[in-house]
């Protein structure tokens, strides 16, 4: 009976085991799923965190254009040259849902209420609306024979069907359009032009009051719309390198549009396009208002949330003097028209000053002239051409030989208070070379001063073949080492000829020079080889005034946060700093001695601009230049402007200097290419707008002090010239 029992009770122990494994079994599976679960969400809420994080803010912020005001632009002493002004705009903001039909009806609303411009349609917008409004007639336009001749996958045919629509659609077609349907395709144009969630600008700058009343009044009526205000950009000043910006119709160019995309900039955002407005485009486009678009099931956008408040951008300071830069402005052009109503004048279209700062590379004055005959008056007009300072390259003539003589000091070709003979030379068969001064066969001693302020051509080249290590005997050929040229021109780059001078502006060139032959090395001695940039020379002058330290030219002096109350200006955020480039390799007395020379120019009874300025409160130091050049321009009796007059032989001006002597404040640089087409009759131009320039400066420092006040508030000032206004896409302005 007990074994039987036993026997029985087995069974259910057996069961009651097995259930017990099935429930441990099923207890550590849960625990094992749990487990992995956790470890799940562990993973992603600690590691994925940040990716998942960045991922929802890609979807869901937005940079969105609210118009956030561009830096302002100022002279040194806090004059405005380039300023904004506030103008009424209508924008558009489409979503992803937003559907064709839903964009033509708001644009059809739009049309009843404001007056678009339709100029900026093309035929392929009308091509792409005529299909829109008639789209049985335009299914008819391909066939279905062609159809089912075309081959490629799916997309490609409709592709090819598409093509095919555009260009059938007929002239008269095009043409058939009333003036309310084109500005209802002038608004849809503007409103497909952007991305999601990103305003368009439909209307700007010319919006009445009555249209942003009307439309704010049916802001309900019309999802996406917004009036708001835009700022366009006026400049106060004629100057070039001040630079232009695209306008919200131009948007940014399609060369740059993948780097500033990539920059979260929308495509019809104003952008800087050339000069300081381009080169400083990250301080002055400040920072736009991020918003955080919360959309509903269906992707609809229910809400908007500002996360970041926009940033107006940041004003620039620049180191141009403005009512200087106007004073020197106008002592080039009067001067220019003179030359050009003058004899001789026929290639003559430009003139050339720069005046900067030999310590500190700030550059005060930027003037660039071009002179032109206005075809309906005939009366010659002066335009502004600032940016040919540093994009355009001359012969400078003798004012390069102080770089010629440094070098001869460095290498040998001359030694401090060497007499050389100044004399009619004759190398092999060529022409007889000789100095401006001794044309005859005199043979006048010469001493390291004397030569730079005489001007002796014999010298130099006596220099230069002493660096080559050659050997001049009349008559005979002449055999300098190979590396003379580039012993010479390494050199002269180090002063800052033939290099890039370090500007922060874009657009500079180093000028040209190629590889010489012996000819060549003599003439590249006394500036007949090698063209520089007027910024080039005035950078090179700088290098000899500040002691043979080689500084970069900069024409932003200090950034500045926007201002607080648009009276004064808001605190510094940078100041540029003074970049020196190099030091030449010459010793101080070196230097001394080549300063001595360039004050024999002004002062030495034999001087080439000797009585400059007798009679001056400061003493300075200069040197003067004519260089033998040749040039190519327009032929003013050809409408269509491809054939040229050739002149083989035209004089270029030009002169350096700095003062006061003993502690320079400014450096300058004249050049006046293609003066005269006749070599033996020109004027000294370059003398007199330097003497008139330098006298300026003067009189404006004297008149500063006797004026300063005690006020340490930079407070902003109005334009020197006040009655300037230049709208923000005028390129070329004429005085």
């Amino acid at each position: 009976m007990a074994k039987r029992a036993r026997r029985a009770e087995q069974p259910k122990v057996r069961q009651r085991k097995h259930i017990a494994f099935r429930m441990n079994l099923l207890f550590f599976s849960v625990f094992v799923l749990f487990s992995i679960l956790i470890l799940r969400l562990g993973y992603l809420q600690i590691v994925k965190s940040d990716d998942y994080v960045r991922a929802l803010e890609r979807k869901e912020e937005v940079s969105v254009n609210t118009s956030v005001p561009r830096g302002r632009i100022f002279d040194r002493d806090g004059r405005i040259l380039v300023d904004n002004e506030p103008k009424n705009a209508i924008t558009y903001t489409k979503t992803t849902s937003t559907t064709t039909e839903e964009m033509l009806d708001i644009a059809e609303k739009l049309a009843v209420l404001i007056d678009q411009n339709t100029n900026r349609t093309t035929i392929g917008d009308k091509r792409d609306f005529w299909i829109l409004h008639n789209r049985d007639k335009a299914a008819k336009k391909v066939t279905q024979k062609e159809i089912d001749k075309l081959k490629g996958d799916p997309s490609q045919i409709q592709r090819e069907i598409n093509r095919l629509t555009r260009e059938r659609v007929t002239e008269e077609e095009l043409n058939s359009f009333n003036k309310h349907e084109l500005e209802v395709l002038a608004i849809y144009r503007e409103m497909m032009s952007g991305y999601a969630f990103s305003p368009q600008i439909i209307k700007s700058g010319d919006v009445t009051d009555e249209e942003f009343a009307a439309v704010s009044e049916r802001l309900s009526e019309l999802p996406g719309v917004n009036t708001t205000t835009d700022w366009e950009r006026v400049r106060k000043s004629y100057n070039t390198i001040l630079g232009t910006t695209t306008t919200p119709d131009q948007g940014i160019p399609s060369q740059d549009l993948d780097y500033y995309l990539a920059r979260d900039y929308s495509r019809n955002d104003r952008v800087g396009k050339s000069f300081i407005e381009q080169y400083y485009e990250e301080l002055l486009q400040g920072q736009k208002t991020v918003v955080k678009n919360v959309k509903d099931r269906t992707g609809k956008v229910v809400e908007t949330k500002t996360i970041q408040e926009g940033i107006p951008g940041k004003d620039l300071i620049l180191t141009i003097d403005s009512e200087l830069n106007a004073a020197l402005e106008d002592i080039v052009s009067d001067k220019l028209l003179e030359l050009k109503y003058g004899p001789n004048s026929q290639a003559l279209n430009e003139a050339f000053l720069v005046m900067m700062n030999p310590k500190t590379g700030e550059v005060l004055s930027l003037v660039g002239k071009r002179v032109n005959r206005n075809k309906d008056t005939g009366k010659y007009e002066i335009s502004d051409y600032s940016f040919g300072t540093f994009a355009g390259a001359y012969m400078a003539g003798s004012t390069v030989k102080m770089a010629t003589l440094l070098t001869g000091y460095q290498e040998g070709g001359a030694r401090i208070g060497e007499y050389k003979m100044d004399e009619m030379m004759q190398i092999a068969k060529d022409q007889p070379k000789s100095s401006v001064f001794n044309r005859s066969y005199n043979r006048i001693p010469v001493n390291d001063i004397e030569a730079i302020g005489r001007s002796s051509n014999v010298y130099m080249w006596k220099t230069a073949i002493g660096i080559g290590n050659g050997s001049y005997q009349r008559g005979k050929s002449l055999s300098l080492e190979s590396s003379t040229f580039d012993i010479m021109k390494n050199s002269f780059e180090s002063f800052g000829l033939g290099s890039l001078t370090g500007v922060d502006l874009p657009g500079e060139v180093s000028g040209y020079s190629s590889k010489a032959n012996t000819s060549d090395i003599l003439d590249y001695a006394i500036g007949q080889f090698a063209t520089y940039t007027p910024l080039q020379l005035a950078q090179y002058v700088s290098t000899i005034a500040n002691d043979g330290y080689r500084v970069a030219p900069k024409v932003l002096k200090e950034v500045r946060e926007p201002s607080p109350d648009g009276e004064i200006f808001g605190r510094v955020a940078e100041e540029t700093p003074v970049r020196v480039l190099n030091r030449i390799k010459n010793t101080d007395e070196e230097i001394d001695r080549i300063k001595s020379g360039m004050y024999y120019t002004y002062y030495g009874s034999r001087g080439t601009a000797r009585t400059l300025f007798d009679g001056a409160d400061f003493k300075a130091a200069g040197k003067t230049g004519t260089a033998q050049a040749s040039t190519s321009i327009p032929d003013p009796n050809d409408p269509e402007g491809k054939k040229y007059i050739y002149y083989k032989n035209t004089i270029n001006l030009s002169h350096v200097g700095y003062a006061p002597f003993d502690n320079p404040e400014i450096a300058y640089a004249v050049i006046i290419p293609n003066v005269s087409t006749n070599p033996g009759r020109y004027p000294a131009a370059q003398n007199d707008i330097v003497e008139a320039a330098v006298t300026k400066y003067f009189e404006l420092k004297e008149k500063r002090e006797k004026n300063a006040k005690s006020d340490d508030v930079f407070k902003i000032q109005n334009p020197f010239n006040k009655d300037d206004v230049l709208e923000e896409d005028d390129e070329v302005i004429n005085q």
